[in-house]
């Protein structure tokens, strides 16, 4: 005998070609630096505008490097791991049609690989979740040698020939002191330094960029989801 009453089964609707249902992300959380160097002639205007202001050359061409000093997916551990990013947005950042790729460390295990396309392809949520509304075209996630290195102020990203960059904050009247534009609403984090880049060069995916000079980012991230 027992006082438990059967409760049958949930009952799912689909149609049987739907296939099995999407798991549910994992509980995700990176900390660590970003950093961006776009094509934009002068600081870039989505920090301020929130993607409302077009960039200066009316398209905004980006790469980024992500260092994680400490992160996880689940119970999969993300720290020492670094990722490259390459964006193309054809207007105002709000309006979305992005195109975007990934560069994950080469030495990332396979969870750890499958997890960093989830969190940068928006599919985890969270922080990073707002790329599943914006890329329209996720143009592919590769492994490859992702060196993120810091030498005093200056910070570069290297993706074997893909990407090669590097960005230094620009100095201000206290050249001991960073310009940094503090409690923004930006995606990324709310302290954005202001930074330009002393090479910026991309080829990758028919893209060919050289924005030595150009508008760069460096900001201290904490993201997480879902």
């Amino acid at each position: 005998m027992t006082d438990r009453i059967a409760v049958r089964e949930p009952i799912d609707s689909r149609h049987p070609a739907a296939g099995p249902r999407p798991r549910p992300p994992e509980p995700w959380a990176i900390r660590g630096e970003l950093i961006l160097n776009c094509n934009c002639t002068v600081f870039c205007p989505c920090v301020v505008s929130l993607g409302k202001h077009p960039p200066t050359e009316g398209v905004c061409q980006a790469w980024a490097g992500v260092r994680i000093d400490e992160g996880h997916y689940g119970a999969e551990v993300l720290s020492g791991l670094n990722v490259g990013l390459l964006l193309e947005i054809p207007g105002q950042m709000a309006r979305g049609n992005w195109k975007a790729a990934a560069f994950i460390d080469e030495r990332a295990s396979e969870a750890a690989f499958a997890a960093l396309v989830r969190i940068f392809s928006g599919a985890a949520k969270g922080t990073t979740g707002l790329f599943s509304v914006l890329v329209s075209e996720f143009l592919g996630a590769e492994r490859a040698p992702v060196v993120f290195e810091t030498e005093g102020a200056t910070r570069r990203l290297m993706v074997g020939k893909k990407i090669q960059g590097a960005v230094e904050p620009v100095r201000g009247a206290d050249p001991e002191r960073e310009i940094v534009v503090t409690n923004t609403q930006y995606w990324m984090g709310p302290d954005i330094t202001v930074a330009t880049a002393t090479q910026g060069r991309v080829r990758a995916y028919g893209r060919v960029w050289d924005f030595d000079g150009r508008s760069a980012e460096i900001c201290q991230i904490d993201w997480q989801g879902p």
